[in-house]
């Protein structure tokens, strides 16, 4: 057993822990917390595939500004801080499901064969990944910024008009 293979079994563990206890948990900071644990886990498993800008780009992305947006809708809207209650039941299907996706991904991987491997993916990857946005993908990349522009405005505007409601109730 290598030290690469000992890291992919330990953050795969903590992305799908994460995961486990999004479901679980009942506290809404609690589950964004676990989220940003799976988003930074996810970036541990992109540098083990010499991905370090990918992996960059997931802490800084999704691990910090996802997360940081999460927790301010959280606290500009009204709500209540529990999401309800968990069964024991729900944990444990939860637990079985993850327990057969392991059994499943497990043997259909195990003995997986790709070839010959390329050796020259980690090189310049940064520059491949910027000439395919802005050559291929402008339209999509430009749009994804324009809806999460969108989205910021939508939550500001929602958070005000809780406050003039508020302001009227008193």
């Amino acid at each position: 057993m290598s030290g690469e293979f000992l890291a992919f079994f330990v953050l795969a563990l903590i992305a799908i822990s994460g995961g486990v206890l999004m479901i679980n948990l009942q506290k809404v900071v609690h589950i964004i917390i676990a989220l940003a644990f799976t988003f930074i886990s996810i970036a541990g498993l992109y540098v083990l595939l010499s991905a370090e800008f990918l992996a960059f780009v997931q802490v800084l992305i999704y691990g910090g500004a996802i997360t940081i947006v999460m927790l301010f809708g959280i606290m500009l809207t009204r709500h209540d801080d529990k999401v309800g209650s968990v069964s024991i039941w729900r944990s444990l299907a939860a637990l079985v499901g993850v327990a057969v996706f392991f059994v499943i991904m497990f043997v259909g991987i195990n003995d997986l064969s790709f070839g010959e491997q390329a050796t020259n993916l980690h090189e310049n990857n940064v520059r491949q990944i910027g000439i395919e946005i802005y050559s291929k993908f402008v339209i999509p990349f430009e749009t994804v910024g324009v809806i999460l522009l969108v989205a910021l405005v939508g939550a500001v505007a929602l958070a005000k008009s809780d406050d003039e409601e508020e302001a009227g109730e008193k």
